[in-house]
Formats: structure tokens, sequence, C-alpha cells
């Protein structure tokens, strides 16, 4: 299967098995497609990327590409970087992400919603290989003004920090956390239906 073969199949099945079979030759063209202005490019090299992050370690040397993309003036860029560089950190031997995390996390209060979001939910996904960097994660967390958000963004910004909170608090618990968590359900922002979701996680 080739970039083109992708393009026109964009299923899932397509983009594990595409991923599954990279070669260092094929990373090495898919790493530049992400700054493609055509999303029919940029896209599918994108996803695949992603999957092989998880998969295995051989995206990680692009890391520098993924950083610079942190403070791009697109919000696209900005959300290819924050996912890749999150898909990534399991790899992390050399302890990178710890000198870009307050770069990292202040997207978590980006101008534009969606890398907000993205931001936060790329959390459960690596906080189990940063142990040391929680305590910092938490205070970047219960600190976002979700208030300061329009009406219709504070219910789902709230959902992404206490999902990423809950991740947190199973690796490293706090009473911030606990705390948090029930102001957060308490506090008038979620609707029923809501809090009875979250009620058995937070236990």
């Amino acid at each position: 299967m080739d970039i083109q073969t992708l393009i026109s199949q964009k299923d899932k099945d397509n983009i594990l098995e595409f991923a599954a079979s990279l070669t260092n030759e094929y990373i090495e063209f898919l790493v530049p497609l992400l700054a493609e202005k055509n999303d029919e490019i940029r896209y599918p090299a994108f996803l695949v990327l992603c999957e092989r992050s998880r998969m295995n370690a051989d995206v990680y040397p692009y890391w520098d590409v993924f950083v610079s993309k942190l403070s791009h003036e697109n919000s696209y860029q900005r959300n290819i970087g924050v996912t890749l560089i999150g898909a990534n950190i399991r790899w992390d031997e050399k302890k990178k992400f710890a000198r870009i995390f307050q770069s990292f996390m202040s997207l978590c209060n980006d101008e534009k919603f969606i890398t907000s979001r993205l931001t936060i939910q790329t959390i459960p996904l690596w906080a189990k290989y940063v142990p040391e960097l929680l305590d910092k994660t938490v205070k970047e967390l219960i600190t976002i003004n979700v208030k300061s958000l329009k009406e219709s963004q504070r219910k789902l910004i709230l959902i992404d920090i206490i999902n990423a909170l809950i991740a947190i608090r199973e690796i490293k618990p706090s009473d911030q956390i606990t705390h948090y968590l029930i102001e957060a359900m308490t506090g008038g922002l979620l609707d029923k239906k809501s809090v009875k979701q979250l009620e058995t996680q937070v236990k």
C-alpha cells in the first residue's frame, strides 16, 4: 500500500496495516507531509504516524519537528505537534518532554478551543510515563479557568480535565485531585447525566 491508496481508503484497518508496515525510509517521507496544506495528504500521513508512534519508537527521532509545531501560527499544526508529542512520550528515554513541558501545557489554554481540548486529552495517554511531572501537570489542570470560556465550551473542557485527573489519580493519588473532582461535580457546570457517568470513576 502507498500513500495514494491510503488517501482513497482512510478506514482504520488500512491505517493500522500501513502503520505496521512502515520502514524508516517511509517515515522520513511521511513526516514532511505533515506540513502539507492539502488535508487529503496531510491527514492520512498524520494518522499513520500517530498509529506508528503507539507501536514503535522509530517516529520519536522526529521529536524536534513536532516540538517546532507547538508554536506554529496554524492551529492544525499545533494540533499535530501536541498529538504526536503525546504519542511519543512513551519512547522519551532522553527526558526531552521535561524541557518543553511548560510550552506543551500552555496549549491547554490555547486560543483555539479544539487545541486546548486535544492537549488535555493527551494526558491520560502519557501520564504513566512521566510520574515525576504529574504534580506539575495537576497544577496546570486545576488552574485552567473554565468559567472564562464560552458557556457552550465549559462542560466539554471540564470533562476533559476530569478525565485527565482521574487518569493521574490512578498513578499518583492526591487530596488535591479528589478535592477538585468533588468541586467540579458539584459546581453546577455539569448536567446530572454527566455527573452520574463520572460518579463511578471518581469514587
